[in-house]
């Protein structure tokens, strides 16, 4: 993620008042004598020298039409100081919120880009603050936790157990939703998702580099955002379906990184894009398998299962010679990747995954 750092924050501002003082002096008038050609108190233009009293438009024309400075710059310099103000007073507060910051895996999110690089020193994470309020589009941890750690009530976790880290897990989706909001996807069609499956499944058999732009150019065309976002420690999530500005979002962390796994993952994910409720937000984990108790959980698997190895092929599976040469053979008759079928079998509990089949199995990478 690219910092673009947009405001003004300089080290001291003067207030306003500062200049109005310095050009007294050089026309030779008092205070007394400004506030009777302004017709203001005293005490007025006291606190307005002071930086204790705001500049308003009516002030601003009036010392315009006293001394001939125009009256946008009075306006200009008082908000800029009012800004100043303001900073400091926020960067009091940056303390304070220093322990949001430490629940969030700061290195990878360094890593990742995300943060800025450092050492995290306390001085540092204080700076994190800001970095971290931006990165979310929030103004404050409490913004956080109204549009954030409130979405937990949306969370239908596949594994309660462990996906229970809410700080790293929205992270990875604020990741996500900054990579969804940089493509451009076609309105969205269940029709046109439905339809594309058999082109995705065949995505399985090509060299690893090809198939994220071939997947993320399938799904946009079906209206569906698809990112990948490599994991960050403490979520146990290999993928989430939701909607987002009204568009669905598929995420996917190739947690573990086997291709069995990131296909089943994908496929689940498609389940609950074309199956489920809007509103959830499903955190998936394609290791919880058949332990999930879930309704919408144990539909989404058998979809997956379903387009990967139709169930006129699970006889087939069942009986089929634990050999790398039977493997490959079936695998080729569905035109499926070797890899895939051994995830199955093993999640069948047919192979360990410690069988030298598990050789057959593709890793895929996140591109950086």
């Amino acid at each position: 993620m690219i910092e673009t750092d947009l405001h003004y924050a300089p080290e001291e501002v003067t207030p306003p008042g500062a200049t109005l003082n310095d050009l007294m002096e050089e026309r030779g008038l008092t205070q007394a004598e400004l506030s009777r050609r302004l017709k203001r108190p005293p005490q007025a233009i006291n606190e307005i020298i002071a930086g204790k009293k705001e500049i308003t438009e009516d002030t601003a024309l009036e010392l315009e039409r006293v001394l001939q400075v125009p009256a946008h710059f009075w306006l200009a310099r008082d908000a800029r100081y009012r800004e100043h103000l303001a900073r400091l007073r926020d960067a009091e507060l940056r303390q304070a919120q220093v322990p949001w910051v430490e629940t969030f895996p700061l290195k990878n999110l360094q890593s990742a880009g995300v943060l800025p690089a450092g050492r995290l020193t306390p001085a540092f994470k204080q700076q994190l603050v800001d970095h971290l309020l931006r990165f979310f589009g929030v103004a404050s941890p409490q913004g956080w936790a109204a549009q954030y750690d409130s979405m937990q009530a949306q969370f239908r976790r596949a594994r309660p157990e462990r996906q229970t880290d809410t700080a790293a897990i929205t992270a990875w989706l604020r990741m996500g939703e900054l990579a969804a909001s940089r493509q451009v996807i076609a309105a969205h069609s269940a029709s046109a998702l439905q339809g594309a499956l058999p082109q995705l499944r065949a995505l399985t058999l090509l060299e690893a580099p090809r198939i994220g732009p071939e997947l993320t150019r399938l799904c946009a065309a079906a209206g569906v955002h698809l990112v990948l976002v490599p994991p960050l420690p403490g979520t146990h999530v290999a993928g989430v379906a939701r909607w987002v500005g009204g568009k669905p979002l598929i995420q996917l962390s190739l947690l573990g990184k086997w291709n069995d796994g990131f296909w089943f993952s994908f496929f689940h994910e498609v389940a609950h894009i074309l199956k489920h409720p809007q509103r959830k937000v499903y955190l998936d984990d394609a290791a919880s398998g058949e332990a999930t108790q879930a309704p919408e959980e144990i539909e989404a698997n058998r979809f997956a299962a379903e387009v990967l190895i139709p169930s006129a092929q699970q006889r087939r599976l069942a009986e089929l010679a634990l050999t790398p040469s039977a493997v490959k053979a079936f695998a080729r008759a569905i035109e499926l990747h070797p890899g895939i079928v051994v995830g199955q079998l093993q999640h069948r509990g047919r192979v360990g995954y410690a069988h030298p089949l598990t050789k057959l199995k593709a890793r895929y990478e996140v591109a950086p």
